[in-house]
């Protein structure tokens, strides 16, 4: 059995999870009884910590706004939490590479040894890349965050490279960050239909809009919806192609916003992609490695797959025999 100092400590750990835990939960993790809990769990209270019963579930949970003295982390959560911070050091938003490795610092501080030297071996034998991606400032994601968690329209002018500059009026449903470029998944009120936008070609206009009742996304998630207009919907040519081979084999061929697969049976799949121009449809079709049918693209496609196979048969065939 732990002795008390220790118990306490694990009790706040097990505490400061997102979710209540019911008491008899706690018990069985201590490997106390339910009583010895609740005496814990009044020595937490005269110690300054918000531990809050919750009604009904006869479960606790440690309320907001705590300072908490030492940070409690196990060694997955001290590297989990280094990782990320690093992570966020090479991102594309503006200035919080300082603030990333500030918090870092910080984390080191309140580590025991034993953690504090594990996060430094990571981050001495660890590298990063500056983020190469068009910045955008943390105002506008949190502006952008905001409308979304309160359901409010939004409105911006956003500049694209396509249609020139615009101003929209949008129901904004969810940010996506993606190969070092965020974006904002919105419900398009003009055009009424839903759409993807670049965080770093709008600039939101204030006050938001009224609120607005959630409509059901396209696809299952924000994040799969995105992988599909960035392979597909979006470019100037489009192409569908069966793929004689079973989706969970070709899935790993495939890289982001290359193309969506969906399993066909357990011996094919539809592979649909896009792309800027033809060259590059025939390009990614075949990076693939599968034997393939076309079944849908614009007539060029279909001549450019031939005199494909045509030059790449010329390659390989022997040179007529001499005498």
């Amino acid at each position: 059995m732990l002795d008390t100092s220790a118990r306490l400590l694990k009790l706040l750990s097990l505490l400061q999870s997102s979710h209540a835990r019911p008491g008899s939960e706690l018990a069985d993790r201590l490997g106390v009884a339910p009583r010895t809990v609740r005496r814990d769990i009044e020595r937490l209270r005269e110690l300054g910590y918000p531990v809050q019963a919750l009604q009904g579930t006869a479960g606790y949970r440690l309320g907001a706004g705590a300072a908490l003295p030492p940070l409690l982390l196990d060694d997955e959560e001290a590297i989990a939490v280094a990782v990320g911070l690093r992570t966020a050091a090479g991102s594309s938003v503006v200035g919080i590479e300082e603030a990333a490795l500030r918090a870092l610092a910080k984390l080191e501080q309140v580590l025991p040894t034993r953690l504090r030297n594990r996060v430094r071996t990571l981050q001495q034998a660890t590298a990063h890349v500056a983020a190469t991606g068009p910045a955008v400032s943390p105002d506008s994601l949190m502006a952008l965050a905001e409308s979304c968690r309160r359901r409010e329209r939004l409105r911006f002018d956003y500049a694209s490279p396509r249609a020139g500059h615009s101003r929209r009026d949008v129901e904004p449903y969810s940010l996506v960050s993606f190969s070092r470029h965020w974006y904002l998944i919105a419900f398009d009120t003009d055009r009424d239909d839903w759409r993807t936008f670049r965080v770093d070609r709008l600039t939101p206009r204030t006050p938001t809009g009224p609120r607005f009742i959630p409509r059901p996304l396209p696809y299952d998630d924000p994040a799969t919806y995105l992988a599909h207009q960035l392979s597909w919907g979006t470019w100037s040519y489009q192409a569908t192609v069966i793929l004689h081979e079973p989706a969970d084999a070709v899935a790993d061929r495939i890289w982001p916003g290359m193309g969506i697969v969906e399993a066909v049976d357990a011996r094919s799949c539809l592979l649909r992609l896009g792309a800027d121009s033809i060259p590059a449809l025939v390009w990614m079709i075949t990076s693939v490695d599968a034997d393939f049918t076309l079944t849908h693209g614009p007539p060029e496609l279909t001549d450019a797959l031939r005199a494909q196979a045509t030059r790449c048969l010329s390659a390989v065939q022997e040179p007529p025999h001499t005498p």
